[in-house]
């Protein structure tokens, strides 16, 4: 793979890893583990990922993620909490995609796996405090069920194809920004009152 390949499966996995991080992490090592994703020098740092131990911790993970985020305003609490875990890890897995041998390329890697993923988690979060507004517990489920499933089809997709991982790393930075506008505008009519201004006295 060539370096705009790896750029674009760096920020393709450390974007998706702020809204599904153990997700991302558990698809990155069975990739890895499957030949998906090539395992040669420059990507020696990886490895790691396809350990049974960090597989099977990161299947917990995912596991407890997965049934946290069904959960109205527990999804909540569980992004506050990690709200530092998935930019660094974020710019962790991008980190260990790019070449060690290039200094330039890692701290390029690390800053935008990190600032990626710090911006999907907040598109996310902020999404999910509005559709906690909402008392009925059907459309958090559904939410939460479309983040599964668009995570793990582009988390794919970036591995399958790397020419249109850069593709996927649009799309969902497009996502998460309009997510964060969606979010400001809500939130702004819900908490934002114009305060009254009482009549002139006679």
């Amino acid at each position: 793979m060539g370096i705009v390949e790896i750029l674009g499966i760096a920020t393709s996995a450390s974007l998706l890893a702020g809204w599904r991080l153990y997700l991302v992490i558990l698809a990155t090592g069975i990739a890895m583990r499957s030949g998906v994703v090539p395992l040669p020098e420059h990507l020696s740092g990886l490895g790691v990922l396809a350990n049974p131990w960090i597989m099977g911790l990161a299947a917990v993970g995912a596991l407890a993620e997965f049934l946290a985020d069904k959960v109205m305003w527990i999804d909540s609490l569980w992004d506050g909490v990690h709200t530092f875990v998935r930019p660094l890890g974020g710019a962790l897995v991008a980190l260990a995609i790019v070449d060690p041998g290039d200094p330039v390329l890692q701290v390029t890697a690390f800053l935008l796996g990190g600032g990626g993923a710090l911006l999907a988690h907040g598109g996310k979060a902020s999404a999910r405090a509005v559709v906690n507004t909402s008392p009925e517990p059907v459309s958090n489920v559904a939410v939460s069920s479309a983040e599964d499933v668009a995570t793990l089809g582009l988390i794919w997709l970036a591995y399958e194809y790397p020419v249109a991982s850069a593709v996927v790393a649009l799309i969902v930075l497009g996502a998460c920004l309009w997510l964060l506008l969606l979010a400001r505008r809500v939130l702004k009519r819900l908490f934002w009152r114009v305060p009254e201004v009482p009549p002139p006295a006679a």
